[in-house]
This record gives structure tokens, C-alpha cells and sequence, in this order.
């Protein structure tokens, strides 16, 4: 996948939303099926896992798709990280005639028959974190594993002496959660796997529980579900509770501010490395100002972005648009020193500052 073009950014900073128009339609191959011609224009849904900075940028993309497309797009952001909430949202929309869902699941294994009831309807399709054993149609995002071993390189860089190591992170029940966790697990401990390993054999998965190998240990997991105000409060406990750590790593946008935050709070930023994911305005400061080894970013304009075309295209009845593999690779970037200037000045573009 290519980067973010200069077109695409454009139409992020002109386009000032999107429109909504509720929709009647239904077809016995939701899956192939194009709009009904009655139907004066064609409208999806992009549902998100919560509210957040990252999903913002996700939704400049479907705006951009939205125009490009001439389709109508609805962007909703659960109010809370929960798998109910987010399924009572997206029951909301089918009952408003919404004809294609993208979805980023909160707890695939839970949801896998409720999204398949989803997938009989319209057109479903993952993206952000994927369902691969639910009837999605294809899944848009990146390889969670791979990107985390990306954050665990970083980590690892910047704490090349081994010592205690804390994993923090919004909750396990996600397909993303799992992988990305792993990932930096399996560098850390020196293990060289990939995403098809554990995709194959998920009795490999690492428990929650104290890891060492390679010099390292893995004191534990922390997750918070979705709740920053809780990320902060158990970085704090953990730093308390085992003051020799070397580093952590921040698994969701809102974790590493988190852990800067504590950090700050307990004299301690420059003793204890941090490695984090995604670009929120903290931790790209602190990238900058030599206070975070670095972070892992995702592509969340393209996730919307793509997420729109796809759907436009599947309601058209274009079955090409799925791939064989039925995964649209949109692959994550190590931010560190070297590039974080460059790369918070691309932000600002696509976020029309």
C-alpha cells in the first residue's frame, strides 16, 4: 500500500464532513449484491472500537472516500470500549437501513455470531483489528504481529542491557491486542515467529504472566480496558511496584501519554525507556524531545479511506474488489528521531492544521 498521496490529503483538509442519509435496501447476497437503483444514493457505516484521536483521522479518510465516491458515510465511535455498546450501535444502524458496515471488533471470538447474523444482512468487512473466523467479507488493516515487533525492536534499541520490562495495553480480547502483543513479546526473548505461527497454533500465545528469556524480563501485561484515566493509574502502581524497571511499552494510542505522565509524576523520565504506538501529540513530543525511544504508527486515514472505496465498490456488485487473500495490507512505520519531523508534519496536512 502506498503512502498517504498528496490528492487524498487534500481532500482531507477541504472536506469538512459527511453526510448521512438512512437507506432502504436488502438483498439475499448482501455480500455482491449492488445498491437498488430506487436507492438515490449508496451509504456504509464505519464503526470503531471507541473514541479517540487515532479514529479522527480514520474518519478524514472516509470523508475523502465519501466525496471521491459520491457515497454517504456514517462514522460512529462507541462511547465506551465495550462489545455491547458497540454492537447496540451497530444494531441502531441496520435498523436506520444502513446497506455495508466496516467494523474494527472488540472481542472477535465473542462477536464471531453476532457478526456473522451482521454479515447475512450487508456487506461486512473488518478493519484496524480483524474477525478471521467471522464471514467478513475481507480484512483492511495491518499485520499486528509484524508492527509488533516493530515496537519491540525499539524497546529493545533502546534497552540493549536487558532488565524488566512492563507491557501496557487496553485489553486481550482483540485480535490486534493479541498479535501486537506477541510480537513484542517474541523480540524481546529473541524468538523469530510470525503472525501464521499463532495463527495456527493459538495455544502459543504467551500467558499474562511474568516472561524471561535474553536478558529480559517481562514483569506483566497490564490492560485497562480503553480507560486512560486507568492506564495512568496502574503506570503509576507499577511503578511503585517494581521501581527497577527499564522500559515499557505502550500498546494503544492513549498508553504511551500514559506512561509519560507517570513517569513525569515520579522523576523518572530518561531512566525508563518507553516505546509506544500510534501518534498522538505526547508522545510525538516527547519523540522530539529525545523522552520516548519511539513509536509504531498505523495508517488510520487508509483504513477509513479503503474501508469506504470497498464498501462502494461491493455495493456496486464488484467482487474483484476482494483479493484472494482477502486482506488489504496497510503496512505500520517505525517512528523514532530520525523521522518524527517529517512525519508530524504529514499528520498535520491530513488533520488540516
Amino acid at each position: 500500500m502506498q503512502r498517504w498521496s498528496s490528492s487524498l490529503l487534500l481532500l482531507a483538509v477541504l472536506i469538512a464532513g459527511c453526510q448521512v442519509q438512512d437507506s432502504d435496501t436488502s438483498s439475499s447476497d448482501p455480500s455482491t449484491a449492488p445498491a437498488e437503483s430506487g436507492n438515490s444514493r449508496r451509504s456504509v457505516a464505519f464503526v470503531t472500537n471507541q473514541i479517540a484521536d487515532f479514529w479522527k483521522i480514520a474518519e478524514a479518510g472516509c470523508v475523502a472516500a465519501s466525496k471521491e465516491f459520491d457515497i454517504d458515510v456514517q462514522v460512529i465511535m462507541p462511547p465506551e470500549a465495550s462489545a455491547v455498546v458497540q454492537q447496540q450501535k451497530v444494531e441502531d444502524l441496520m435498523s436506520t437501513g444502513i446497506q455495508a458496515i466496516a467494523i474494527s471488533p472488540l472481542d472477535a471470538d465473542n462477536q464471531k455470531d453476532w457478526l456473522n447474523s451482521v454479515a447475512q444482512q450487508v456487506p461486512l468487512i473488518t478493519h484496524d483489528s480483524d474477525a478471521p473466523d467471522a464471514d467478513r467479507l475481507l480484512y483492511i488493516g495491518m499485520d499486528n504481529y509484524a508492527a509488533g515487533r516493530k515496537c519491540g525492536e525499539i524497546l529493545r534499541d533502546a534497552v540493549p542491557d536487558g532488565g524488566q520490562i512492563l507491557l501496557t495495553i487496553g485489553r486481550l480480547e482483540q485480535d490486534n491486542s493479541k498479535f501486537r502483543r506477541q510480537g513484542v513479546i517474541d523480540v524481546l526473548l529473541d524468538r523469530d515467529r510470525t503472525i501464521d505461527y499463532y495463527r495456527s497454533q493459538p495455544e502459543a500465545f504467551d500467558p499474562e504472566e511474568e516472561l524471561t528469556g535474553n536478558g529480559y524480563t517481562i514483569v506483566a501485561t497490564l490492560t485497562d480496558q480503553g480507560k486512560p484515566e486507568v492506564a495512568l493509574q496502574k503506570a503509576e502502581d507499577a511503578l511503585v511496584a517494581w521501581p527497577d524497571l527499564k522500559g515499557i511499552a505502550g500498546l494503544f494510542e492513549y498508553n504511551p501519554p500514559a506512561i509519560y505522565q507517570a513517569l513525569s509524576k515520579a522523576g523518572k523520565i530518561g531512566k525508563v525507556a518507553i516505546a509506544g504506538f500510534d501518534e498522538n501529540d505526547v508522545t510525538l513530543q516527547a519523540i522530539k524531545d529525545g523522552e520516548c525511544a519511539g513509536t509504531v504508527v498505523q495508517n488510520p486515514y487508509m483504513y477509513g479511506y479503503e474501508s469506504v472505496r470497498v464498501l462502494n465498490d461491493l455495493l456496486q456488485g464488484k467482487e474483484g474488489v476482494i483479493p484472494d487473500s482477502k486482506y488489504v495490507d496497510i503496512p505500520p512505520r517505525a517512528i523514532t528521531a530520525d523521522n518524527v519531523d517529517s512525519f508530524w508534519e504529514e499528520l498535520k496536512r491530513l488533520k488540516g492544521q
